[in-house]
C-alpha cells in the first residue's frame, strides 16, 4: 500500500488489474476526454507504463481500493507529464463511472497531493484537465489548484484545449 484515506487506499498496480482497468479505460462516456474506449492492446499498454513509471520514479497512476469491498475502483496518483518546455509533476485519476460523485477522486487527490508535497518533496503540483472536463476541473478546485494557462494537445488527430491548474506547497 502506498496510501490510505478513511475510504480508499491506493497501490501498485499489476498485471491481475487489467480487468479493472477495463472497465475504466473501456468505458466511453469515462473516456471521453481522450477520444473514446481503449482496446485492449491500449489497456495494456497503459498498464505496462504505469509499472515503468514506479520502476523509473518510485511512482505513478496507483489502483484506488475501496476499503468497504476491496474493489479496484478507479486510478489515481502523480506522473511527469510534458507541458510547453518542461516536465511537470501532475496529479491523475480517473475512476469507473458508477463511482462518480462520490468524493473519491477528490479523496485520491489531496491524498496524492499531500505525497507530493510530504514525501516527494515538490514545490508544486498540478493537474493537466481537457477543457471540456467539468468535474476533473472541479477535483482540481475541490484540491485547492488554481487554473494557471492553456496549452493544446493533439491527440487522435483533434486539437484538444488542456488547461494546467496548480497548488503550490
Amino acid at each position: 500500500m502506498i496510501l490510505e484515506t478513511e475510504r480508499l487506499y491506493l497501490r501498485k498496480m499489476n498485471q491481475d488489474d487489467f480487468d479493472s482497468l477495463c472497465k475504466i479505460l473501456q468505458d466511453e462516456e469515462v473516456m471521453y476526454a481522450y477520444e473514446g474506449a481503449f482496446s485492449n492492446d491500449e489497456v495494456q499498454e497503459w498498464l505496462d507504463r504505469q509499472i515503468a513509471r514506479y520502476q523509473m520514479w518510485g511512482f505513478g497512476l496507483w489502483a484506488v481500493i475501496l476499503k468497504e469491498t476491496d474493489e479496484m475502483i478507479g486510478q489515481c496518483g502523480l506522473t511527469m507529464q510534458p507541458w510547453k518546455n518542461e516536465e511537470v509533476l501532475e496529479i491523475g485519476y480517473l475512476f469507473q463511472r458508477r463511482y462518480w460523485h462520490k468524493g473519491y477522486a477528490t479523496e485520491a487527490a489531496a491524498a496524492c497531493k499531500q505525497y507530493a508535497f510530504e514525501t516527494l518533496d515538490a514545490d508544486e503540483v498540478c493537474s493537466i484537465i481537457r477543457d471540456t472536463n467539468i468535474p476533473s476541473q472541479n477535483v482540481a478546485r475541490r484540491n485547492g489548484m488554481v487554473k494557471t494557462d492553456c496549452r493544446i494537445k493533439h491527440y487522435k488527430g483533434v486539437d484538444m484545449p488542456h488547461y494546467r491548474y496548480i497548488v503550490k506547497h
